[in-house]
């Protein structure tokens, strides 16, 4: 038998997510053996009653018959187009009429005609997180990518997977990055000879950050992008998970400069996730050899051929249903925006934000020198923290304490330490040892009984938090 030597790697630690999920049979076990209901406050899912697909499955199956109609076919045993479409080899770009459907809904949302041939499909964001880390990735090269401080968890598990590349991060406040910092990151990786592509961050609902950017912070942001020349890779998954009164929304990096973003949209969190239809976009330029210009996304092309060659057209088209909506006259005609789709799903995750924010502050707001917690404008999450300053006792959010919290408490929470690159932690040992991710997205219930449990297990969390920095008994 041949020795079979495995590639050099990065031994990297586990996630915090993923252990937290392989050790939680266990630790409900031993919640339901001391009689103990288990809260979910940790899972960044869609909720069940979004995505329902039974609605969704029907819709899509008058459309097509409605496409089959159009193409006047009497003969029975003559195959439709759109179905010989959507069962059948595809190039790398996928069916013409989803992507051009989607470019024009899109656009019409965010104020500008996207070109559907510049929209490459990915398996949802994280495909697209993928190929525009592996377009930059090549033998010899440094590099040096710059994000958040917190940062989403599935770029930086990207990220390890090359031993040449790295994370510069940048701390934020309560507006998102901080602009002189990214700068000073940015000059610091080039210092230190790494080639710096584009700084990726999830601007709308930040995943784990709990809130959104300002429209200044964005602006400032793409200033000092356009000057240091990097490209803005803008994930987009909570772009219509957004509480904000529409007036007040922020712009979208991808309406405020094409030319400078790579924009990643995911079909997931609006009522689509299991077939995982995503897209990249983007009008950016990169120079080459010899000085020539060549277009991201024929560059994101090529590299995605390599990589997926076909996507699944019956997915696309069946997202391309879902762009569309009955009209007596004509069957189905083409949505003039996402935002009514996304409202009806809005609906679940409405309901919960104001539940746990609402608890919060009966419970919790009259000690503001031991907790805060972020208000989320957009997206799933609220970051938690104990301020561990005046009579409390510090508390660490550890893993014995995330265990502690399930056996004890019923309650699945997610520690925020493991979200901030390595070297946000070499700056600060402490960084997020003494906050919590919390969802609200997630239940195993629906209607009103998701309402009661969402309640539920808030309150058993302001219990929790109380006790932890030794509140209990204490008269409010």
């Amino acid at each position: 038998m041949a020795n079979l030597v495995a590639p050099k790697v990065q031994k990297q630690a586990v996630s915090v997510t993923r252990k937290m999920s392989a050790s939680l049979p266990g630790l409900r076990e031993i919640a339901a053996q001391r009689g103990l209901k288990v809260h979910h406050l940790g899972a960044g899912y869609p909720h069940p009653e979004v995505t329902d697909p039974r609605g969704f499955l029907r819709h899509q199956e008058a459309y097509f018959e409605f496409l089959r109609e159009r193409e006047g076919l009497n003969d029975p045993d003559v195959l439709p187009e759109y179905l010989r479409e959507a069962y059948s080899y595809t190039d790398t770009l996928g069916p013409v009429s989803a992507r051009q459907t989607f470019a024009n809904v899109y656009g019409k949302d965010w104020g500008f005609q996207l070109d559907a041939e510049k929209l490459i499909p990915t398996v949802g964001a994280s495909g697209g997180i993928n190929l525009i880390c592996s377009m930059f990735e090549h033998p010899g090269q440094q590099v040096a990518y710059i994000t958040d401080a917190p940062t989403y968890a599935g770029f930086t598990a990207r990220v390890a997977l090359c031993q040449h590349a790295t994370i510069f991060s940048v701390d934020m406040d309560g507006e998102g990055p901080l602009p002189d910092t990214m700068r000073a990151q940015i000059r610091a990786a080039r210092e230190q000879g790494y080639f710096v592509p584009f700084y990726y961050t999830v601007p709308d609902g930040h995943n784990p950050g709990g809130f959104s950017f300002s429209q200044a912070r964005r602006e400032a942001i793409l200033e000092v992008a356009r000057e240091e020349g990097i490209l803005i890779v803008e994930d987009a998954p909570y772009l219509y998970i957004n509480f904000a009164d529409p007036a007040q929304r922020a712009k979208p990096f991808l309406s405020m400069a094409p030319d400078q973003t790579v924009h990643l949209f995911t079909g997931s969190k609006i009522g689509f996730p299991g077939p995982r239809v995503g897209f990249l976009y983007s009008e950016a330029e990169l120079e080459i050899t010899d000085g020539q210009k060549v277009s991201l996304s024929e560059l994101a092309l090529v590299e995605s051929s390599s990589e997926l060659l076909f996507h699944s057209p019956g997915a696309l088209r069946g997202f391309e249903a879902l762009l569309h909506e009955r009209d007596e006259a004509e069957g189905f005609v083409e949505r003039q925006s996402i935002w009514p789709l996304a409202e009806e799903k809005l609906v679940v995750y409405r309901e919960n934000r104001e539940i746990l924010l609402e608890v919060f502050a009966r419970e919790l707001g009259a000690y503001t020198e031991y907790f805060s917690w972020t208000i989320p404008e957009g997206g799933f999450f609220t970051v938690f923290t104990f301020l561990n300053s005046g009579a409390g006792k510090p508390v660490q959010t550890n893993d014995a304490m995330i265990e502690n919290m399930v056996m004890e408490h019923g309650l699945v929470v997610i520690p925020m330490y493991d979200f901030y690159p390595k070297d946000a932690r070499q700056r600060d040992p402490g960084a997020g040892m003494n906050q919590l991710r919390l969802s609200f997205c997630f239940s195993e219930s629906a209607g009103q009984q998701r309402r009661d449990d969402m309640r539920e297990a808030v309150e058993a969390f302001c219990v929790a938090a109380k006790a932890l920095v030794g509140l209990v008994g204490v008269s409010e």
